[in-house]
This record gives structure tokens, C-alpha cells and sequence, in this order.
């Protein structure tokens, strides 16, 4: 049995759009087509178009360049559009790859049974804040913290709850504002995958999902992606959010808070590859062959609470051998230590490699692909 939440949140929300994501060019230079390409072969290429999870976007953005350069038979397309467009555009097959950092739900799966889940990296997520003159203190907050904050019972920066936490640290009196995706977004589901399994009574009143209903928060405001989520915090002072670990160069420049979060221990860590690696370490043993699983709350001292694999949503039938060969080609080069799953490209997002005995399981759904 898969082991994974199951909440009433879980389908997609039917108001999740169609959208570019029009975010800036990542980390000095990433290319992002505007055009999306329809399936098949364009001008003797085979065109492939890759949409969906803003946290995943920049490292699709880094391969890709290198990736088609030495492919020049393959055209890709990357489009950031959040993970809850990815998972509507693979499974209804207008797109050849959706991004997701959440897995499908047995309903999403039951409906579009002909979809592959296929981890091609390990992420985790930040959760950021902008107070003046706090950005540099890294705060401790808790998961029982978190769900009252955005479910709207602790409401100012200085509340007890906060305070106990942070010994010694001056909190302002202000109100907090929080900060939450507006689009289907893997970010919004494995941040409140975490809520869940930290609070019972955000489990029971909200739950976990790619789009959830937020509780109503007296200034609480939402963004679209990650570059959406990262100006909000700029623009906002007193504001706090969860944003995907691929933009923690964006946030560091912008001067934005880090807060330390705590695991099922009672640790209170940052995302490091030493603690994101020692939480994926805890879950590798329990991934079935289909690798839709949650990754959130691993036990550990040192296990950061808030990773998961990131998805390739890849349709088993193919409408061609050509699309998926050029599709099965791609991904295999994904996880080659030696090529995408090399530190040239995950350390520049701040990504982990998948250990061999994934990579086998990633491989072995890559090889279901076909015409």
C-alpha cells in the first residue's frame, strides 16, 4: 500500500488555469520558451513540453540548454506554471512532461490510470519571513505554530506561542501575515502535508493538498509560484511564507529571514544537505515501485522535516515511438550521476541526488514508456 496522506483536499481544485508562470530569468541567465509546442515533431524535431512545478522550473531550466545542445533532434519547452497545472496537463496529455513536487492522489490515479509518478531529484521547502531587523536571527518555529499562524489563532509576531520558542529574541508586536500559494502547487501540498502531521487540528479542520481552502486570516494575502511568494515577502513587511528550496539564492539576496523548523524529534533545523539527506535516508527503505510517497516528518534528530522527491509526470503510452524514445532518452540522461543528477546542476539548486536504489525504481517506470 502506498504509504501517503489521505485528505479531502487531495483533487486538484477545478479553478487551477493554464498559465505561464512569468518568472524572471533564474540565477543569471535560465531560458524559458513562451510558446508552448504541440506534441510531436516541429520543423524535423520532436517538440516535448515540460510544465508545471515552480520548484522544479529553474533546475529543468538548467538542463535543458545543455540537454538539447548535444540532442538536436529534441525541442523542450519549459513552462513554471505550479505543480496543480502539471498534474492536469500530463494526465489530459497536453503536455509530455508535467512538473510536481506532490505525487497523484488513488482519485487523480483511478481517473488518468496510464500516468507515471517518477522522482527524478530530492527537494525540500524553506519557510521564510521578512521582519525588519529579525531576518538574521533564524527563528525556531514549530508545526503547531505554523497551522496557527495560518489558520489564523496566533496573529502577532510577539505571540507566546512565538515567544517561547525564541528565548531572549525581542519580537515585534505586529500582526503576521501570511503568506499562501493561489495556484495548485506541490509547495502549498507537502507544506500542509507537514501542518497535518504536525497539528491534529489542522489535519481535521483543512487537511493537505495541492490546493486547499485556507482558513480565512485578517491579512493574509496569496502569490502565484515561487517568484510570486518571494516578492510578496519582499513587498510585505511582517510577512511569512513557504517557498521551494531551488530559490534559497533568491531569498538570501533579497535579505529574507530563515527560520529553523521543528522535526518529529523536537529538532529545530534549516534545510542542509546534511539534514535533507538524513530525512530522505529514513524513507528510501518504504517507497513502493510506483515512488508515490510522502517524505514529510521523518524520524531523526537531524531529519529536516519538510522534503520529497520531485516528479516527472510522464503518460506510459506515447503517441509515437519517436515522442517516447525522445521522452525515455531524456529522463534516463535526468538521472545519469553523470548527467542531470550531477552536483554541475543539483547543487546550483540546492537539490539532492536520488540514492542508486531509487534511481533503479525511477529507471524501471522511465522503461514502461512507449508507443
Amino acid at each position: 500500500m502506498t504509504r501517503h496522506f489521505r485528505h479531502k483536499h487531495l483533487l486538484l481544485s477545478a479553478a487551477v488555469a493554464f498559465a505561464v508562470a512569468t518568472a524572471a530569468a533564474w540565477a543569471g541567465g535560465s531560458k524559458e520558451a513562451t510558446t508552448a509546442m504541440a506534441s510531436g515533431a516541429a520543423g524535423g524535431k520532436i517538440s516535448i513540453l515540460e510544465t508545471g512545478s515552480t520548484l522544479l522550473y529553474p533546475l529543468f531550466n538548467l538542463w535543458v540548454p545543455d540537454y538539447t545542445g548535444s540532442h538536436q533532434n529534441v525541442q523542450i519547452t519549459t513552462q513554471g506554471t505550479g505543480s496543480g497545472t502539471g498534474i492536469a496537463m500530463a494526465s489530459n496529455g497536453t503536455a509530455q512532461i508535467g512538473a510536481s513536487d506532490a505525487y497523484m492522489s488513488e482519485a487523480l490515479l483511478t481517473k488518468h490510470p496510464g500516468v507515471l509518478n517518477i522522482p527524478l531529484a530530492i527537494s525540500a521547502q524553506q519557510i521564510n519571513y521578512n521582519i525588519p531587523g529579525l531576518n538574521s536571527q533564524q527563528l525556531k518555529l514549530s508545526g503547531p505554530v505554523l497551522a496557527g499562524i495560518y489558520g489564523g489563532k496566533i496573529t502577532y509576531w510577539d505571540d507566546s506561542a512565538i515567544a517561547s520558542l525564541n528565548p531572549g529574541v525581542s519580537l515585534p508586536h505586529n500582526a503576521i501575515i501570511p503568506v499562501h500559494r493561489t495556484d495548485g502547487s506541490g509547495d502549498t501540498f507537502i507544506f500542509t502535508q507537514y501542518l497535518s502531521a504536525a497539528s491534529s487540528d489542522w489535519q481535521s479542520s483543512v487537511g493537505a493538498g495541492v490546493s486547499v481552502s485556507w482558513p480565512p486570516v485578517q491579512g493574509g494575502i496569496g502569490a502565484e509560484g515561487n517568484p510570486g511568494m518571494v516578492q510578496a515577502l519582499q513587498q510585505n513587511a511582517n510577512s511569512i511564507a513557504y517557498v521551494g528550496i531551488s530559490w534559497l539564492d533568491q531569498t538570501n539576496k533579497a535579505g529574507l529571514g530563515e527560520a529553523q523548523i521543528e522535526n518529529k524529534d523536537g529538532s529545530f533545523l534549516l534545510p542542509t544537505a546534511d539534514t535533507i539527506n538524513a530525512a530522505a535516508q529514513a524513507g528510501f527503505a518504504s517507497t513502493p515501485t510506483d515512488e508515490r510517497i510522502s517524505l514529510i516528518f521523518e524520524p531523526g534528530a537531524n531529519s529536516y522535516p519538510i522534503i520529497n522527491y520531485e516528479y516527472a509526470l510522464v503518460a506510459k503510452s506515447q503517441p509515437s515511438a519517436a515522442m517516447a524514445d525522445a521522452l525515455k532518452s531524456f529522463l534516463a540522461w535526468a538521472l545519469d550521476p553523470n548527467g542531470g543528477e550531477s552536483a554541475t546542476y543539483l547543487a546550483r539548486v540546492h537539490f539532492q541526488p536520488l540514492p542508486a536504489s531509487i534511481i533503479k525504481l525511477s529507471q524501471a517506470q522511465i522503461d514502461q514508456i512507449g508507443s
